[in-house]
Order: C-alpha cells, then structure tokens, then sequence
C-alpha cells in the first residue's frame, strides 16, 4: 500500500473526477458549456428514446457473436494443441489479426463486404454471383457483417488463451486416460474443457467487455453506426450524442448506463473468477 500510494495521487484525480464529473452531468441538461439541473429527467427521456432503446438491442444482438467466438477459437484450440504438422504456422496466422489495429481491422471488412467487394468477387468466380449480399447497405446486414469481423478479430487472443491454458494441464492425466482406453471425444469433454474452466471464464467476459466498450473503431470505419442506427453501440452512441449532436447530457447519461453495464460484468468476472477451484 506504502508504494501504491503515490500511483494512487496521481492517477487517482485522473480517474475519478471525470467519472464523478459524468455522473453529475448525466443529471443536467449540458451543452458542453452551460448545464442546467434536471434530475432524472434525463434518464427517464433517454430510456423512453426509441433510438436509445435500439442501440441497446444492437449490443444485446452482438453479444450472440460472443459465444461463437469462445467456442470457434476453443475448437481450434484443440486442434493445434494436438501439433499437427505445421503447428506452429498456424498458430501464427490465427494470432496475426490480434497484432493488427481496430481501424485496420475496419478497412479489411469494408473492403470484404461493400457492394463489390472480395466477398461478391468471390462468389461470382464459384458460380454464386447472383446472391448479391451487400451486408453493408441494410441493417441485418451491416450488424451480421460487424459480428463477423467483431469474432475474426478476437479470434488470435482468445486462441492464445486456450493454448495457454491447456499447456498447464499434467500430460501424465492424458496419458492414464490413453491408457483407460479413453476417446479423443472423451478426453476433449471429460478432461480438458473442466480444467480449462477458468480460462473459457476469463475469455468470457473479456469478450463481452470488448463487445460494449472497444468496437468504437471498428463500427467508425465499417458503417459509422448505420444504416439508421442499424449497428450502433451504447459506446458509439455516447460519441455521436456528444459530437455530432452536441448534447453532452444525453452522451453522460448514455455513459454511465454504459459504466454501469460495464461495471456488472466486471463484478460477475471478479466473483467468477475469485471462486473456488
């Protein structure tokens, strides 16, 4: 505690006060300059907001893109951790969108999926042209398409915390179960994925919290929250209500339902993972 003190003094203010600063705007009515007390009016006017409320929808659907990432990266997991003949290249090429920014990520999916990208120039030389998907022009779509990149990005990072994980499993509790005359499928559900535990928790709820406070970028640069609020997020929402709109009330409340979202994962992470073996 002695040493952690003068980090606290400096970082302390740093993080606080713009935290209870938010939190006292989010009562007022803010233009960025002048503010005026109204209570939990604008909490009430925000919740009623058709537009807010969609926002919400939009991140409730994309937390459906989290489970299908811990489980396409646990299942590539196993695959690598049995070192199959050019193991390690592979390792490499999965973890390589992890090295590489949100807004790069963003350019390759707007270039992969607009009208005439690689995905329509791919399925016009395999004979399926005449699907025409053009995620980006309609909101299904546009939300599909952000998913998809959301798990191809998290893909490398949840990949490496799997392998680490299984490098802490005893090989001598695989080889008695070999011996036991144990199935691979066998080994996979009744040894491997209980002492990965922790480390599909922990990627969890690391996942969610990318899901609401780190795709800012990504949305940005692929469809800069449309079409008509189609893929915005309760994050990029605080952004558009602040400066494209220039309500600074709406954007302090919206962020602290934001940190109060944020907050609840965090605790669950925390009780979660500071549980009993």
């Amino acid at each position: 505690m002695l040493f952690a003190i003068p980090v606290l003094v400096v970082l302390g203010p740093l993080m606080f006060y713009p935290v209870g600063q938010t939190i006292y705007h989010s009562f007022t009515n803010w233009d960025g300059s002048h503010s005026q007390w109204i209570g939990t009016a604008g909490y009430s006017a925000l919740f009623h907001n058709p537009e807010f409320v969609q926002v919400l929808e939009n991140n409730a659907r994309m937390i459906v893109a989290v489970p299908v990432a811990i489980l396409a990266s646990l299942g590539v997991a196993f695959l690598i951790n049995g070192r199959p003949r050019g193991w390690k290249i592979f390792r490499s090429i999965f973890f390589l969108p992890t090295a590489i920014s949100w807004v790069v990520i963003g350019y390759i999916s707007v270039s992969f999926f607009q009208n005439y990208g690689i995905l329509q120039d791919t399925l016009g030389k395999v004979g399926l042209g005449f699907l025409h998907p053009d995620l980006l022009s309609h909101q299904g779509g546009a939300l599909i398409a952000v998913m998809i990149t959301f798990i191809w990005a998290l893909f490398g990072v949840n990949l490496i915390i799997f392998l680490a994980g299984m490098a802490t499993i005893d090989q001598e509790i695989y080889d008695a179960a070999k011996i036991d005359g144990a199935s691979s499928f066998t080994v996979m559900w009744r040894i491997t994925l209980p002492l990965l535990r922790r480390f599909i928790q922990f990627a969890l709820i690391f996942s969610l919290i990318t899901e609401f406070s780190a795709l800012f970028s990504l949305i940005y640069i692929m469809t800069g929250g449309g079409p008509a609020f189609g893929t915005t997020t309760l994050e990029f929402y605080v952004y558009e209500q602040a400066f494209s709109v220039g309500n600074f009330g709406a954007a302090a409340t919206a962020g602290v339902v934001l940190f109060a979202i944020i907050f609840i994962i965090s605790m669950i992470q925390f009780r979660v993972l500071s549980g009993d073996e």
